[in-house]
């Protein structure tokens, strides 16, 4: 272990080898994570932000910490189970690893508890909005309820008694129950049973008019006796399971992945218990009981006061109370895409032949960008063919839709289809089939490899002959999660980047392999070389004098351990190195003679922060779908691309200084592990990089105005003129020729796609 000084910071190293492999030197995967959730809980403390805004940041909270048990302290049970004690990077066994997130998890959840019943439901009831119990309701709302609770609720409950001849029931992962305890009128004896919560319905429902909701919990157990006539209920009490949710797919074995995934998805729901949460209300034997019955140890037991699985707050954000949201955003129209008079969007690919363009979701619309170039190739009859990565989609797909009409027409489609797409397995297993009856080539990926590349490749048939029109990015092609995710894309007709995507197509699909590629970097294959290659060229450039030597990088996680160390040797060689990582981080920056030359900032805001920008040196910029991660850089198809265009690699760079410069959304994070929020000292600027994207965006729309949000201020503080922010230089030169049309846009910070041993967008 490295010496500290007496105030606790570390000492400066000999720059031997094995000293920049000290486990003091690396921040835990999984502690790193429970930080940014911490930081997303806190924005549901923060007095400045709409209230319900503020709900929902506290249900994705809950949500996040829902999925890091499934898959994160699941797949740590396993290790402890079936004996791993290997060490983290950070020197950590399993074992320790639970430890240290049980300590760190148990106060944050308390916070969790106290901020929703003592900060917000007062709030809310201030501003009109009521969480009532159904002893408070009036005798004609109760009759209002009985209508709705016969009508809607009661066919849909199942009570299941436990008894010699009624077993334990299932308890399926994330519900939400009720353990029920009745006594028979004749007999006198005590028995249990369990009545599960519908997930299908509302968790809140409205009462008085709609002036106040009843948690659809409490609905249910005061009208309980409905459901055990003959028996006298005598308490009920709120439970919740969360089950080891992770996919464990033995793909060289599988001759069809998508029955292997089907089979796995189905033995998914019986996972391990590996949380159960109680009413703290629930009595010792009651407990004692669910525990043995769930197989559940004393340290995974968590008694919380008030409502259980608050990841349901976010159903509170949706009551329609505009003075206590934020105001819409518009994602503006790309000005090269807009038409002058009819409002239609421009020829997409007259557009790109002059020209790469840059796009940044959500200020610049995916709907008039990225969805209108697949729309616009299902339709042009000189589209040839149309090839396409689908990682996550949404519901009713405008883009495979467009996939399904261009194979219906007679063009080649090809779709890869990741399948292991954490969470989504489902839906995408829905849309190959939709898919593949339509027409498409769908490729499931490939064996040991999951396909996290952003591209689509339309092959046209232009008067001067055949040309390839690209799309690379950094988010999924889902509408929905571009209108609150920040992602950046390229459309460009660059005949190498043409290339590349015709080879990476041709390995996805086929038996094609290729050792290199024109432009792109492309995991498993060059990527992590390039990297470690441009890295070591900035040290290479300080120590000749030839120039400062500098690394920024904007990531979602940055914790590959060969990365990490790299970036160490190139801050002991002087080379300053920028980073903005919204969640996992394992660089410990600011250690003397090791990290001294190394900040690191997370973004985390209105908008979920999603794209990926990289840049050596000073004119050296890169912009695609990996993060600093060992699964992105080993075991994964990414796509990394150059940013070839002077005026493009000019507003990325840009919108990293945007980002650094933050001190409303930023935080700052310290030797010791842990974030401290940025805050404008008096007399400075506020600095919101989010507003300030969507400023220089709207100044590209025709009547531009002010985005009608409120930047982040301190709780108390006055907003106003005098503290908005200024546009952004170089961002706002386009111009707009006619109005976009209204999207309403929200934020889900989900995890970034944690994964099993593993990863999220999400």
């Amino acid at each position: 272990m490295p010496a500290r000084d007496e105030d606790g910071r570390f000492r400066s190293p000999d720059h031997g080898d094995s000293e920049l492999d000290d486990p003091a030197y690396y921040l835990n995967r999984e502690l790193s994570w429970l930080e940014f959730n911490r930081r997303v809980l806190t924005l549901a403390t923060d007095a400045s932000i709409p209230l319900l805004e503020r709900a929902r940041f506290l249900g994705i909270f809950h949500s996040n910490l829902d999925e890091f048990f499934m898959v994160r302290v699941a797949g740590l049970k396993q290790q402890v189970a079936s004996g791993v004690t290997r060490r983290t990077a950070d020197g950590r066994t399993p074992s320790e690893q639970l430890g240290a997130i049980a300590e760190r998890l148990h106060p944050m959840i308390e916070t969790a508890q106290e901020t929703f019943h003592e900060q917000l439901l007062p709030l809310l009831e201030r501003q009109g909005v009521r969480i009532v119990s159904a002893e408070e309701l009036s005798s004609a709302d109760r009759g209002a309820l009985d209508r709705y609770f016969e009508d809607e609720v009661f066919p849909v409950l199942t009570p299941l008694a436990v008894d010699p001849g009624h077993p334990f029931p299932y308890i399926s992962n994330l519900s939400l129950s009720l353990a029920v305890t009745v006594s028979d009128r004749k007999t006198g004896d005590r028995r249990f049973a369990r009545v599960k919560v519908p997930g299908v319905l509302p968790r809140f429902v409205p009462v008085a008019d709609g002036q106040a909701l009843l948690p659809l919990e409490e609905l249910i157990e005061s009208r309980l006796g409905r459901l055990f006539p003959g028996m006298d209920v005598l308490e009920a009490h709120a439970f919740r399971v969360t089950r080891n949710a992770d996919l464990d797919i033995e793909e060289d074995e599988a001759e069809d992945l998508l029955l292997a995934i089907e089979k796995e998805l189905r033995r998914r729901r019986f996972g391990a218990v590996v949380r159960l949460e109680v009413e703290d209300t629930m009595p010792a034997w009651l407990l004692q009981l669910l525990a043995e019955e769930l197989e559940v140890a004393d340290e995974d037991v968590y008694r919380l006061p008030g409502l259980l699985g608050l990841g349901d707050a976010t159903e509170l954000a949706e009551i329609d109370r505009p003075d206590l949201h934020w105001q819409r955003w518009t994602p503006v129209p790309h000005p090269r895409l807009r038409s002058g008079s009819g409002g239609e969007p421009a020829d997409v690919f007259a557009a790109i032949r002059r020209g790469d363009l840059l796009v940044h979701h959500p200020f610049d619309s995916f709907e008039h960008t990225v969805e209108h170039l697949i729309t616009s190739a299902a339709h042009d009859p000189q589209v040839l063919a149309i090839k396409q990565t689908l990682y996550r989609t949404s519901g009713d797909s405008p883009i495979v839709r467009s996939l399904v009409r261009a194979a219906e027409q007679g063009k080649q489609v090809v779709a890869i289809v990741e399948l292991k797409a954490r969470f989504d397995e489902e839906a995408n297993i829905t849309w190959a089939r939709e898919l593949e009856r339509a027409g498409v080539h769908v490729v499931y990926g490939l064996v040991g490899l999951k396909t996290h590349a952003k591209t689509a490749l339309v092959v046209r048939r232009d008067e001067d002959g055949i040309r390839r029109y690209c799309h690379v990015g950094t988010g999924n092609y889902n509408p929905r999660t571009a209108n609150y995710y920040t992602d950046l894309g390229m459309l460009t007709a660059d005949p190498a980047i043409g290339a590349d995507l015709t080879d990476l197509f041709n390995f996805l699909t086929g038996y094609a392999r290729h050792d290199s590629y024109r432009k792109l970097l492309v995991a498993p294959v060059s990527l992590r070389e390039r990297l470690t290659r441009l890295i070591e060229r900035e040290v290479e450039v300080h120590r000749s004098g030839e120039r400062q030597g500098f690394i920024r990088a904007k990531l979602n996680s940055l914790l590959d351990t060969r990365i990490t160390r790299s970036l160490y040797e190139a801050s002991q060689a002087g080379v300053q190195i920028d980073l903005v990582v919204r969640g996992i981080c394992s660089v410990r920056p600011g250690v003397p003679g090791v990290s001294d030359r190394i900040r690191v900032l997370s973004i985390v805001g209105r908008f979920l922060e999603h794209s990926r920008i990289v840049q050596f040196g000073p004119d050296d910029v890169w912009m695609g779908s990996p993060d600093w991660m060992p699964r992105n850089l080993d075991r994964r198809v990414e796509t990394l691309a150059p940013i070839d265009d002077p005026e493009m690699a000019a507003e990325l760079r840009a919108t990293l200084d945007v980002y650094l410069a933050d001190n409303c959304n930023a935080w700052h994070l310290e030797p010791d592990g842990s974030w401290r929020r940025r805050i404008p000292e008096e007399g400075e600027p506020r600095r919101d990089s989010q507003r300030e994207l969507m400023l220089a965006a709207a100044e590209r729309a025709p009547d531009a105005v002010e985005p009608p949000y409120e930047p982040h201020r301190v709780a108390g503080e006055a907003s106003g003129p005098d503290a908005e922010s200024e546009p952004v230089p170089g961002l706002a030169e386009r111009v707009v020729t006619a109005p976009p049309d209204e999207l309403d846009l929200r934020v889900w910070l989900d995890p970034s796609e944690q994964g099993a041993g593993t990863e999220a967008a999400r």
